[in-house]
């Protein structure tokens, strides 16, 4: 069957008696509007575009009115309309152009709100991932306290990020909740207050007692990512290196810094390990 509206394969141009084109051609409408001739059929055959319009030869002929009947249905294609519906919305004799563009204005006002909502809870889930913590911002203050800062996610990333134990350290840590970061911390604070007590005794760091304590340490880091012995001193070395590292011990009790890292090392070198730098992951 030959479509009226194609003459070789290609849009047909209407002509008047007197020899001017009329009005736009299924082809060139579907070019203005990005959409395809079969669209068009389509919208035609269910009434929903059907231009009254023909050329003297009979060719389906689109007038500007049609071509703004065309933008609103597009319009409301976008926003999610059925095309039955959309039918209904433009035939009600009571809604003129202007209020059809106000309500779809209204609708992608509506649309961008909820868009950007979710953009930002995207980017939120984005940031937890990339700080490896799923925490708001307050929780995480409530949780590492008032010296906590993200410039120090973004540095460890810096530093870390293409080792082995930070892609641990992600994997793991992205799977805590609230509740347990707390179970932590709190069994952070308590071995920080039993080393603190143990040093403020008497107890040599390379006593069975401080390397005991230290064990334990490395065992809590292991929560995190796997802590060779050898990467164990390396961060001790750390806790004096950066004074970051340091101020959290000596806040718990001046002189705990060196402490633990002197029973890091007794228990380093306990289980046989030599110097490693914590550089080197």
């Amino acid at each position: 069957m030959v479509d009226p509206d194609l003459v070789d394969g290609r849009p047909a141009v209407g002509i008047t008696s007197e020899g001017t084109a009329v009005g736009y051609t299924v082809g060139q409408v579907a070019d203005l509007a990005g959409v395809t001739i079969r669209t068009l059929h389509h919208y035609g055959q269910i009434g929903l575009l059907e231009p009254a319009d023909r050329s003297p030869t009979g060719y389906r002929r689109y007038n500007d009115a049609d071509l703004q009947r065309l933008q609103h249905i597009l319009f409301y294609r976008e926003l999610g309309f059925p095309l039955d519906e959309i039918a209904v919305i433009l035939d009600d004799p009571g809604a003129d152009s202007r209020a059809h563009l106000s309500r779809q204005h209204a609708l992608l006002r509506n649309r961008i709100g909820r868009l950007e909502a979710m953009i930002a809870a995207v980017e939120k889930e984005l940031e937890a991932h990339t700080m490896g913590i799923a925490l708001t911002p307050e929780e995480k203050f409530e949780i590492f306290g008032e010296n906590y800062s993200e410039d120090y996610e973004t540095e460890a990333e810096q530093r870390w990020g293409n080792t082995e134990a930070w892609k641990q350290s992600q994997q793991r840590t992205a799977k805590l909740s609230k509740e347990e970061w707390l179970e932590i911390k709190e069994a952070g604070d308590d071995l920080n207050r039993r080393m603190a007590a143990a040093m403020n005794t008497g107890t040599a760091p390379d006593s069975a007692a401080a390397m005991d304590l230290a064990e334990e340490h490395r065992a809590g880091i292991e929560r995190f990512y796997s802590c060779s012995y050898e990467m164990h001193r390396g961060l001790a070395d750390m806790y004096l290196a950066d004074e970051r590292f340091t101020r959290t011990y000596e806040d718990v009790a001046p002189g705990l810094a060196q402490w633990v890292h002197d029973a890091i090392h007794a228990n380093a070198d306990r289980h046989g390990a030599g110097p490693h730098s914590a550089e080197a992951w």
